[in-house]
């Protein structure tokens, strides 16, 4: 296999299609087929799913986490020959993160002309999958079991509150059962958070929950009534001061983030590290 072969298969998975791919590598697409083939005659393997959007199969993605690592190295091999390059750097990031401490990430990337960054908004959770499958470089991730092929770096802990709109509770903590009976606002199907606190008062089940898969819009909806929430602490500061919300229970939920990025010692990747582990001194639990 070289490396054109690679790019194939890498253009076809990112676009979902050999047409998409084609234009995207300014070739044919019958010379996409034939670079896809080949990969597979080499394997023995099917590594692309011929559907709409085009996937790739297990064996595919095996190939394609290989084939990301080689178009890295070629990146910075450019680099270091004074070409430049604007090789995407992609990185997978919860939304909450992309919401608070990463924003300084953003201002550092901006002073890189030989990058193209490329962030995958998922629950920190499931990040480190897009690790293991290839379609990312770096992932901010709950998982403390580093990924093969990966380094990990803790970086510290979110921690959130359960608040609330004065016009939806007031007084003293709701009770288990009270607190069920008010609606609560979770970011999406994914979000284990809500549940996680909810572990610890006897998992009382909300009578409705609104799903705000948006961080601002996210405290804007608990501000606003519609249902109590878990909010980090990087948010709660001013709106808790004004009053716009209040504290509903002494509890909390501390969520450990790690960085997990590819066992690369690339300058770009070493340059985005340094960024993030910078970034997330911010990630200090404050004793509230």
């Amino acid at each position: 296999m070289d490396g054109d072969q690679l790019r194939a298969l890498c253009a076809v998975v990112d676009t979902g299609t050999f047409d998409a791919a084609a234009a995207t590598l300014h070739i044919t697409p019958s010379a996409v087929s034939q670079r896809i083939k080949a990969l597979e005659r080499q394997t023995g393997q099917v590594l692309v799913q011929r559907t709409r959007p085009c996937r790739a199969t297990e064996a595919g993605q095996v190939l394609l986490s290989a084939a990301r690592r080689f178009a890295e190295i070629e990146s910075d091999v450019a680099l270091a020959l004074d070409r430049i390059s604007t090789a995407p750097l992609r990185v997978a990031v919860n939304a909450d993160s992309l919401a608070t401490w990463f924003t300084p990430v953003l201002a550092g990337a901006a002073r890189w002309p030989d990058t193209e960054l490329r962030l995958r908004v998922e629950d920190e959770q499931l990040t480190h999958r897009l690790l293991t499958s290839g379609e990312v470089i770096a992932a901010v991730t709950t998982a403390t079991r580093t990924s093969p092929g990966c380094r990990s770096t803790r970086l510290g802990s979110i921690r959130y509150l359960p608040v609330a709109s004065p016009s939806l509770w007031h007084g003293d903590p709701p009770s288990a059962e009270q607190l069920a009976a008010l609606p609560a606002v979770c970011f999406d199907e994914k979000d284990r958070i809500t549940d996680d606190f909810l572990a610890g008062l006897g998992n009382p089940c909300p009578a409705r929950r609104h799903f705000v898969p948006s961080p601002q819009a996210y405290l804007s909806a608990v501000e606003a009534g519609l249902g109590w929430g878990m909010v980090p602490t990087l948010m709660t500061d001013e709106p808790l001061r004004s009053g716009r919300i209040l504290r509903l229970h002494p509890g909390h939920v501390d969520v450990t983030l790690h960085w997990q990025c590819w066992a690369l010692h690339t300058p770009r990747l070493e340059r985005l590290t340094e960024l993030v582990l910078e970034a997330a001194r911010e990630l200090d639990v404050p004793a509230r």
